[in-house]
């Protein structure tokens, strides 16, 4: 996966830089400042008599609001800019802009020690159809993305999961751009563009908790799809249909390019390629006690905990290199390989997803325990990963008085295919008295805090052990023995502008 653009290591990204970058440095002292300030602002409150006095003074006169009253409980930063958001949310257009910065370091095992700067920006822009010109049903959609500092995964990790799941190449580039139209009262529609399907394929909700990138695009389609497949940094071309089969069931089917960087370097994401091959994509999820559009999920007897289950396979037409054997049969492991792996036509994965709340003790409070599960399989011959599997719990509101916390423990558990443990096995034979360990599997166990600061901020505090770190590999620092478990300790911030 760094191949393209260094999603992680061996597949997609996470390192960060050895300082905070000025950039870093700037934003933590504004948001050191906001929060020293917030206390001075309370203690100045004026006391009941006081205010009772100053209502009662017909001379006072009343002063515009500020752009920055309110600006601990309102749901943005920056507010509405002086009217500026009203104005164009009016016109069928809005805009968000998210900032996500992290510091991950790296305690012991893997390549080396050492902690990283990373971060994203991303800002989208969608325009309402109907609101902007009468057209009902339709919405344009254009995004980037902003990718800064340097990835953990990539200068101090050896693990197959990467760290982060902001983790790519340092660029500006354009992420996502597509139309969607609605019908049939809003119970189908179709999406045309350039998109990212981990947006809609694949996902748990619970599971978006954690930071690691195995508990957003998993294990199977990172290592699998060409480049990774069209999921963040990357797009792809394509065309995406949704029907609401039943209240309960809902189907999707995707159609898009089979490799979305084209083979080639695509800096700023405009390569729009319609190379390597075309894949196809379809999902059912079916939904259990949703509340109804405008009511409240209450959680009691007439309204029991939610949950979504649903079932999904992608195929890809395109060529696929053998992991052991060249196209002459011979061992790639063997110098006397030409290194071309036997080329298969084809390529697919099944998989399955669960998202379930199962405890709720007062259904008018946000206190929940909710658990996720997915896995997902893929043929040995042609891939790195047969297998990968998440299994997790979240708590939400973990502490009274903080209804908006969340707290979640979960495991990431990635199995090296067949043939790529026959290269080892191979590798080993042909070099007698060569340290060469047999790849297996590798596990992550992430513990994470969310703390939801203000509505725009939040903090979350994160820890990742991992095993057998990929896979069990030898130590490049040292070849007679394997890299050693890995332990990451992080801190990310989210700013929603």
């Amino acid at each position: 996966m760094f191949s393209m653009l260094q999603r992680g290591s061996h597949h997609e990204i996470v390192a960060r830089r050895g300082a905070l970058s000025a950039r870093g440095i700037i934003a933590t002292a504004c948001l050191t400042a906001f929060a020293s300030a917030a206390p001075a602002a309370m203690a100045d409150t004026p006391s009941p008599d006081a205010t009772e006095s100053t209502q009662n003074d017909f001379s006072v006169k009343a002063q515009p609001t500020g752009q920055w009253t309110g600006v601990w409980t309102r749901e943005t930063l920056l507010g509405d800019l002086g009217g500026l958001r009203s104005a164009l949310w009016g016109a069928g257009i809005t805009v968000d802009l998210n900032e996500t910065s992290e510091i991950l370091g790296n305690v012991t095992g893997g390549m080396s020690k050492g902690y990283t700067y990373d971060g994203l920006t991303t800002m989208t822009v969608q325009l309402d159809t109907k609101q902007a010109f009468g057209w009902d049903g339709g919405t344009f959609n254009v995004s980037g993305l902003q990718i800064h500092g340097r990835n953990l995964s990539q200068y101090y990790l050896s693990s197959l999961n990467t760290a982060s799941g902001i983790e790519a190449d340092p660029a500006t580039r354009l992420w996502e751009l597509w139309y969607q139209q609605s019908f049939f009262e809003k119970k189908a529609d179709i999406k045309i563009g350039q998109q990212s399907i981990d947006q809609e394929f694949m996902t748990s909700i619970y599971s978006a908790t954690f930071v690691n990138t195995m508990f957003g695009w998993p294990g199977v389609p990172s290592y699998d799809m060409p480049s990774g497949g069209p999921a963040y940094p990357l797009s792809g071309l394509g065309v995406r249909l949704r029907g609401q089969i039943t209240p309960a069931l809902t189907a999707l089917f995707g159609v898009f390019s089979g490799d979305p960087s084209g083979n080639r370097d695509d800096t700023h994401g405009t390569n729009f390629s319609l190379n390597g091959g075309t894949m196809f994509i379809g999902e059912l999820q079916y939904a259990i006690n949703q509340p109804a559009d405008g009511e409240m999920d209450t959680g009691g007897q007439s309204n029991p905990l939610p949950g979504t289950y649903k079932i999904g396979a992608w195929y890809n037409n395109g060529s696929f290199a053998d992991q052991r054997y060249d196209t002459n049969g011979v061992p790639l492991a063997d110098t006397a390989s030409n290194g071309i792996g036997a080329q298969h036509h084809g390529n697919y994965s099944i998989y399955a997803v669960a998202d379930q709340m199962v405890w709720r003790p007062d259904p008018t409070e946000p206190r929940a325990l909710g658990v996720f599960a997915r896995v997902m399989y893929a043929p040995t011959d042609q891939n790195l990963v047969r297998a990968s599997a998440n299994l997790g719990v979240t708590l939400k509101a973990p502490f009274k008085g903080r209804d908006e916390d969340t707290a979640g423990l979960a495991l990431a558990y990635i199995k090296v295919s067949d043939q790529a443990r026959g290269f080892d096995q191979d590798f080993s034979n042909l070099n007698p008295g060569t340290f060469a360990p047999l790849r297996s599997s590798e596990t992550v166990l992430e513990a994470t805090y969310q703390y939801q600061v203000t509505p725009w901020w939040m903090l979350q505090a994160d820890a990742q052990y991992t095993w057998n770190p990929g896979g069990g590999i030898v130590n490049p620092n040292d070849p007679t023995e394997k890299i050693k478990n890995e332990f990451v300790l992080g801190m990310r911030t989210t700013i929603n502008f």
